[in-house]
């Protein structure tokens, strides 16, 4: 991107992070994505190659660092990048107050939405055991995504992940996007029958407390209230 010329903080900011699919690359490092193929991960419709020009744009410009470690590397947010995480929140807090709308089946990626929802576990209320979700995702193109959890770690599998199912999710991507984002509560999409769990009682009642859902739910149930 080319330097503004100008003398101004918001020109320098925007010179770090006004391109396209810059903000989103941020906001994938704030949420805790360090690898390559989990960055492009979160980000459907980006190139590996315009992913690796904005990481060495973000990297030159100080917002993250490549570090070492086995088989590879990772980008690790410096201090400056870190300090983004606040500026990634108002902005969307300010898109939910002004440009807030109901989601469309064209704007939810069932396997981006599953991921994003690995993300954000609540490791500490997960069973000691492993537990496995299966979402049967209904609607045009149907599909099936596993997620394997654990009190370590958060997998989502794309193929039958080689253990039994333990909760299944029925839903259509859309609406479980409607819970992720806060519009609607898990319970509420039980109820209205838009989304569907089956699997032993003491699972299905503890399922809501392993999600932390969107970083953004507080500031959409406020819009909402």
């Amino acid at each position: 991107m080319r330097d503004y010329g100008q003398y101004c903080p918001v020109a320098l900011a925007s010179e770090v992070l006004a391109d396209r699919w810059t903000p989103l690359i941020v906001r994938e490092l704030v949420l805790g994505s360090r690898r390559f193929n989990d960055i492009d991960r979160g980000l459907p419709g980006i190139s590996r190659t315009l992913l690796k020009q904005r990481l060495h744009h973000l990297e030159r410009k100080g917002v993250l660092e490549r570090v070492p470690v086995a088989r590879g590397h990772e980008y690790q947010l410096t201090p400056a990048g870190r300090d983004l995480e606040g500026v990634i929140m108002a902005i969307g807090e300010w898109a939910v107050r002004w440009m807030f709308s109901e989601p469309q089946p064209r704007e939810v990626d069932p396997v981006t939405l599953t991921w994003w929802m690995s993300r954000r576990i609540n490791h500490e209320e997960l069973p000691t055991q492993r537990v496995t979700v299966e979402f049967d995702y209904q609607g045009d193109d149907p599909t099936r995504i596993w997620l394997v959890l654990d009190r370590q770690e958060a997998s989502v599998c794309t193929t039958h992940p080689g253990f039994d199912t333990d909760v299944v999710v029925t839903t259509k991507p859309v609406d479980l996007m409607r819970v992720f984002s806060g519009i609607i509560t898990l319970t509420q999409a039980g109820v209205d029958g838009t989304v569907a769990l089956t699997g032993p009682p003491r699972l299905l009642r503890a399922l809501p407390a392993w999600f932390l859902w969107s970083p953004f739910v507080p500031a959409v149930r406020e819009r909402m209230s």
